[in-house]
This record gives C-alpha cells, structure tokens and sequence, in this order.
C-alpha cells in the first residue's frame, strides 16, 4: 500500500503557487523599499521666494560665472600655448594660442559684452 501512495515532496507550511526571489531579486527589491521610504520620510515643503525676477536674476549670475570660469580656463591654456609655441619655433601653434587666448577673452568678458550690446541708446 505504501507504494501506491504519492509522495509528498513540498515542504510542510508553504503554498504550493509561491514564487522565490534570488539574492538578486530581495537586493532589489529592498533598495526599492529603502527609496520609497525616503522618498516617504524625508520630503519638506518648498516655499516659493517672493520675487520671480530675483530667482532668474540669481540663476543668470550663476551661469555667467561658470561661462567665466570657463573662459578664465581658455584664457590660462591659451598663455601656455603661445609660451610654447615661442619656445618651440612653431608659428601655428602660436597662432592657435593667440586664437585660443581672443576666444578666452571673449568667453570670459561675454556678460559685459551682452550688456553692452543690449543697453543701446
């Protein structure tokens, strides 16, 4: 009779439709939980500034000194381009540093030459 009997092979308290997730899988899904909780707990309510035109004014300053910050950069390689090129006898690789030192320039001083430009009359 023992024979005829199926055997059991699942293990005893556990559904037979469940699905297991890997290591992989619980990584995942736990980074998944972690960001959701964060996202839940630690959000703060961001007030408006009174003034929209200091906020563009602000975000203007800001990006016309990493244009600066830029151009000073063009400006710096541009010097040692044309101190190499003097150095090494090469006239293209001075009129590249010359070049590069007007671009420099140009970049670094571009707010002013915009307000001079737009002032007019």
């Amino acid at each position: 009779m023992k024979c005829l009997r199926k055997r059991n092979h699942k293990k005893e308290g556990k559904p037979a439709n469940t699905l297991t997730l890997g290591k992989k899988g619980r990584l995942g899904f736990s980074l998944y939980m972690a960001a959701v909780l964060c996202t839940c707990l630690f959000t703060t309510t961001a007030f408006a500034a009174s003034d929209p035109l200091g906020v563009v004014n602000n975000l203007s300053s800001f990006i016309f000194s990493l244009i600066r910050a830029i151009g000073l950069i063009l400006l710096g390689w541009g010097v040692v381009q044309v101190g190499l090129s003097f150095q090494g006898h090469d006239p293209s690789q001075r009129a590249q540093g010359i070049m590069t030192l007007a671009g420099g320039l140009v970049v670094t001083f571009s707010k002013e030459i915009l307000d001079l430009i737009t002032a007019g009359p």
